[in-house]
């Protein structure tokens, strides 16, 4: 929890227990994001979390954001939370959108007169964000998020974009220790990348009684082991060893597989083969489409019995942090940082990447275990998150990340 104290010319941000975190005179920062809410998904989620700490420091925090919900070229602004949002219109290309976005940029510069440039995801956030920080001398800072690294830096990805966006940035963040090592590793000099660890909101992500009407009506019956899954589904985060996985543990007792958000609409020939393949086991697919809000997410994990995170590639996925701070006994792959909160058979399971085809095994294996046992796991998952996952811990790192752009933009003056 934060207190403010505003001075004449410098920011002073307070945490709950009196210690002064920072002290520094960016006033005004534009975030560039691909999504931020109402779109789904984890970068939205980071997103918006980000952007209101940095405004509860007393930071005018500005958002750009694309939409394909508004004509092309189109913009519009509301204020959500304190953050000044504008979304704008995707063209059919993206080289078509970033050049309409660097015209709406200057614009908006005119307007608020910037301090400093976030961009978030390096692809295109970042490199829009790099590009209008150098043609305006502004600091920017790129956010790594999670297979933006891995998607650009491997053929047929854009290695030169992704280096030169990297080597633009004044401050570089990433979501994990995984994702700072990688840009080490490709920029020649010491890249002191920031760890910006993601934050839950342990009061509302928790244990406690389940919502007696809300099985019945997904139609979840009390004998099925409910294995649970959230976010947008796709190959990034498993899809292939989910529904395998869903097969092979229904083939030794009843269950489900509990889709908490969507599947995304070009993975759907996944799913039709698998109705083809396995038809009982598809007709126990149950996906909730898009929940609002954060309290109903919850109130639908709390009916998991195990979680599942095979993802192929990831960063510091929000939903596994969510789902171990809700007590659920958690079984994810070793796949980016995932392995920097996970600790194997003491908090959460791991399944190598290249053994993911034994994730129904896995499952089997958690669900013969006492409940005691589950019990245990689950509460030392979220003792965890409570002890590293928390808004204090998110806002000394971004403190130190706001007094980097500041030692640049004063000495850009």
């Amino acid at each position: 929890m934060w207190t403010r104290h505003d001075t004449a010319t410098a920011l002073f941000c307070v945490l709950a227990d009196g210690m002064s975190v920072f002290a520094v005179s960016i006033r005004r920062l534009l975030m560039i994001t691909e999504r931020f809410p109402p779109d789904v998904g984890g970068l939205a989620t980071s997103g918006a979390r980000t952007a209101r700490a940095l405004a509860r420091c007393d930071v005018e925090v500005d958002v750009l954001a694309w939409t394909r919900t508004l004509p092309p070229g189109a913009l519009e602004t509301i204020t959500d939370d304190g953050v000044r949002v504008h979304r704008l219109g995707l063209f059919a290309s993206w080289d078509l959108s970033l050049q309409h976005t660097t015209n709406v940029l200057k614009w908006l510069h005119g307007e608020r007169c910037f301090d400093a440039l976030w961009g978030h995801y390096l692809h295109p956030a970042g490199f829009a964000a790099a590009v209008f920080g150098g043609l305006e001398d502004l600091p920017v800072t790129v956010s790594a998020r999670g297979n933006d690294v891995d998607m650009m830096m491997f053929p047929p990805g854009d290695f030169a974009r992704l280096t030169w966006t990297l080597d633009r940035a004044r401050v570089v963040t990433a979501a994990s220790r995984d994702l700072a090592k990688k840009i080490d590793l490709l920029l020649d000099r010491d890249a002191e990348v920031i760890v910006v660890p993601n934050a839950v909101d342990t009061e509302i992500f928790s244990p406690g009684a389940v919502d007696p009407t809300l099985a019945p009506s997904l139609g979840i019956s009390p004998d099925e082991l409910v294995l649970g899954f959230s976010g947008e589904l796709r190959h990034k985060k498993g899809l292939p060893f989910l529904l395998a996985a869903l097969a092979e543990v229904r083939r030794h007792r009843p269950a489900c597989l509990l889709v908490i958000g969507e599947v995304r609409a070009r993975e759907h020939e996944h799913l039709v083969a698998f109705s083809s393949a396995q038809p009982e086991a598809a007709e126990r697919i149950v996906v909730t489409g898009h929940v609002e809000s954060t309290a109903r997410v919850r109130d639908h994990l709390r009916l998991v019995d195990v979680f599942l995170l095979p993802s192929v590639w990831d960063g510091m996925p929000n939903a596994l942090l969510e789902a171990m701070a809700c007590e659920r006994v958690v079984i994810a792959s070793d796949a980016g940082g995932i392995p920097e909160i996970v600790d194997h058979g003491v908090d959460g399971l791991l399944v190598a990447r290249h053994e993911l085809h034994r994730l129904g095994e896995a499952v089997l294996e958690v669900a013969g275990l006492s409940a005691e046992r589950r019990g245990a796991i689950g509460a030392a998952a979220r003792k965890k998150i409570v002890d590293r996952m928390s808004s204090a811990n998110e806002a000394s790192a971004l403190h130190e990340v706001l007094a980097r752009l500041e030692d640049h933009a004063s000495k850009r003056s």
